[in-house]
C-alpha cells in the first residue's frame, strides 16, 4: 500500500468519523474513531517496515487483500480507480428504511401457509418451532455480520470465496438463486390464483369465461412487466424503502382481517355453494346436549405425515439471509451492532405477526384450513368485500416483494459471472428481464404453492440459514482470535450440523409424503 493511498485513507477516516463506507470498514474499528484514527496514523509510519516482513499483523494483510480483484467489488472506490462498481456508493439507507426493507424481504406469501403449518403440528409445538426458527435466524444473521465485519466483505458470495475460494463463491451463490427464485416463484403464484378472482368479484362473474382478463397467467404476466420489472431496474436496493413500508402496511391489514374473521365465521363453516342463500349461517359450533363440536377444538399438538411441510414453510418464512448483506452494505453509517438491531427488530415483528396470522387462521376454520388461508375465506363467500379488500392488500404486498427478493439473485449472478465487470445498465436490465422471464415459466407450470415451499425450503433454506454463516464464520475468523475448540466456533458447527440434520430430515419427509400419494389429497385441491 503506497503512502499515497495511506494518506487518503487517513483524510477519509477523518471526515467519515465511524461510518463504514461500503463494506471497508472492519468490526473492531466500528465503534471507536478516535483511536482508530491513532492506530492507522501509526500504522503509516511502520508500514514500509510492514511490507518487508513476514510477519505482518492479520489485519494489514486483510487491507491488502481487500484490493484483490474479487473482493474489489464490494470495497470503496475512492482510492486509484474511479470506475463505477455495482455497489460503489455510500450507504444512504435510514435506519427504518432499513428495517422496511429487511421485513419486507422476510414477510411474504409465506404468511399464507402458516395456518395451513400450525393445523398439522397443533398450537403448542408450531410456537416452540416458530420460536426455535426465529432464534436461530438472528444467530446466523450474527455470524454472517461477524464474518463480514472481520474480512470487511458485506456480500454473501464473497464471504464464500474468502472462506472456501471459488468453489464457496459459487455454493453460496447458487443456494442464492435457487431460494429466492422459489421465493418469488411464490409470490407470482399467488397472484396468478389470486388476481382472476378479484377481477370476477368485482364484475360479479359466477361463472368464469375463457376471457384473457380472468386467465392467471396472463395476469402474472401483465403485472410482472408493468410493476416488477421497473421496480427491479432501479439501481440502488435502498430506493425500495417506501414501497416495502407500503408492502408491510398491507400484510398488516390482511392480519387485522384475519383477526376480524375470527369473531364472525361460524364453526364449522359451511361452503358457499351449500349457503347460497344464507340461511344457515348461523351453524352453532356445540354438538348435541351441548357439547362442543370436535371439529371446533383446537388441538395443542398435532403429528402426521403433512407436519412434514411444517418446518420447510417455517423455515422459508425467516430466510432473510441474502439481503442481509446488501442492506447492511447501503444502510446509513453502518455499524455490525446497528444491522444486528436492524435485523432483530424486523424477525421480531415478523414473529408476532406470523404467529397471530397463524393462530387466529387456524382459530377460525381448525382442520378445514387450506394450504393457501385465502381459497378457505373464499369457500365461504366468494364476494366479501372484507376479504376481496383482503385479496388486493396482499396481491399488492407479494407484488412489492418480488423486486426485492430479485436484487440479490441479480447480484449473485453478477458475482458468479461477471466477478470484475464495472456496472453496466444493458447487463443489469438484461439479468432482471431474463430471471423474470424464467420465474413466470416456473410459475405456470408449478403444480401448487406446497410444492415450491417444501423442496426450496428444505434444499437452499438450511444452507442460507444454518450451513453457510456457519462454516464461513469457523474459516474466516482468525484462529489467533477464536481457536477452533473455542465457545463460539463450537456453537457454529452445532449450528451447521442442525442445518444437514433439517435438511436431511425435511427432503426425507417430503419425498416420503409424495410417494405415498397424501400431497394431492392434503393440498386442498
Amino acid at each position: 500500500m503506497s503512502e499515497d493511498k495511506l494518506a487518503g485513507t487517513l483524510e477519509t477516516s477523518a471526515t467519515d468519523g465511524n461510518a463504514i463506507p461500503n463494506g471497508k470498514g472492519h468490526e473492531p474499528g466500528e465503534e471507536i474513531a478516535a483511536s482508530a484514527k491513532t492506530s492507522l496514523a501509526a500504522d503509516c509510519e511502520k508500514e514500509p517496515v510492514a511490507n518487508n516482513t513476514q510477519n505482518a499483523s492479520p489485519r494489514k494483510n486483510e487491507n491488502r487483500e481487500s484490493n484483490l480483484p474479487e473482493s474489489q467489488e464490494f470495497l470503496s472506490g475512492r482510492e486509484e480507480k474511479k470506475t463505477t462498481r455495482f455497489t460503489d456508493f455510500e450507504g444512504k439507507t435510514s435506519f427504518g428504511m432499513s428495517v422496511f426493507n429487511l421485513g419486507n424481504a422476510i414477510m411474504g406469501s409465506g404468511i399464507l401457509g402458516l395456518a395451513y403449518a400450525m393445523a398439522n403440528t397443533g398450537v403448542i409445538l408450531f410456537l416452540l418451532l416458530l420460536t426455535a426458527v426465529a432464534v436461530l435466524s438472528s444467530y446466523s444473521i450474527h455470524l454472517l455480520l461477524k464474518s463480514s465485519g472481520i474480512v470487511g466483505i458485506r456480500a454473501y458470495e464473497q464471504l464464500g470465496y474468502r472462506a472456501f475460494g471459488t468453489p464457496g463463491k459459487m455454493a453460496a451463490g447458487i443456494a442464492i438463486t435457487l431460494q429466492n427464485i422459489g421465493a418469488m416463484s411464490s409470490y407470482l403464484y399467488i397472484v396468478k390464483n389470486e388476481f382472476p378472482l378479484v377481477i370476477q368479484a368485482f364484475l360479479k362473474v359466477d361463472n368464469p369465461t375463457s376471457e384473457w382478463y380472468l386467465n392467471g397467467n396472463y395476469l402474472v404476466i401483465i403485472l410482472s412487466v408493468t410493476v416488477i420489472l421497473p421496480l427491479a431496474l432501479m439501481k440502488q436496493l435502498g430506493y425500495l424503502g417506501y414501497t416495502s413500508g407500503f408492502s408491510l402496511s398491507c400484510m398488516v391489514f390482511f392480519l387485522i382481517a384475519v383477526i376480524y374473521k375470527k369473531f364472525n365465521v361460524p364453526c364449522p363453516f359451511v361452503d358457499f355453494a351449500f349457503n347460497s342463500t344464507g340461511s344457515e349461517l348461523n351453524v352453532s359450533s356445540s354438538g348435541h346436549g351441548g357439547e362442543e363440536n370436535p371439529a371446533c377444538i383446537p388441538k395443542m399438538a398435532n403429528l402426521n405425515i403433512r407436519t412434514a411441510y411444517t418446518i420447510p414453510i417455517l423455515a422459508f418464512a425467516f430466510v432473510c439471509h441474502p439481503e442481509v448483506l446488501p442492506i447492511y452494505t447501503e444502510l446509513r453509517n453502518a455499524t455490525k451492532k446497528k444491522m444486528q438491531h436492524v435485523s432483530n427488530i424486523s424477525i421480531a415483528v415478523m414473529y408476532i405477526m406470523y404467529f397471530l396470522a397463524a393462530l387466529f387462521g387456524y382459530l377460525t376454520f381448525y382442520g378445514k384450513v387450506e394450504a393457501e388461508l385465502l381459497h378457505t375465506y373464499s369457500r365461504i363467500d366468494p364476494y366479501d368485500t372484507l376479504i376481496l379488500c383482503v385479496r388486493v392488500a396482499v396481491l399488492t404486498a407479494v407484488t412489492l416483494t418480488v423486486p426485492i427478493v430479485l436484487f440479490p439473485v441479480r447480484r449473485a449472478i453478477q458475482q458468479m459471472m461477471f466477478p470484475n465487470k464495472t456496472f453496466y445498465w444493458p447487463r443489469h436490465i438484461a439479468i432482471a428481464m431474463c430471471l423474470l422471464t424464467f420465474i413466470n415459466m416456473l410459475v405456470i407450470f408449478a403444480p401448487n404453492i406446497l410444492g415450491i415451499f417444501g423442496v426450496i425450503g428444505a434444499t437452499s433454506a438450511p444452507c442460507l440459514i444454518f450451513i453457510f454463516p456457519a462454516v464461513f464464520y469457523i474459516r474466516i475468523v482468525p484462529k489467533e482470535e477464536e481457536p477452533l475448540c473455542s465457545v463460539p466456533k463450537i456453537l457454529a458447527a452445532c449450528f451447521a450440523g442442525i442445518g444437514f440434520l433439517f435438511m436431511i430430515m425435511s427432503l426425507s419427509f417430503i419425498i416420503v409424503d409424495w410417494t405415498s400419494g397424501s400431497k394431492t389429497t392434503s393440498s386442498g385441491h
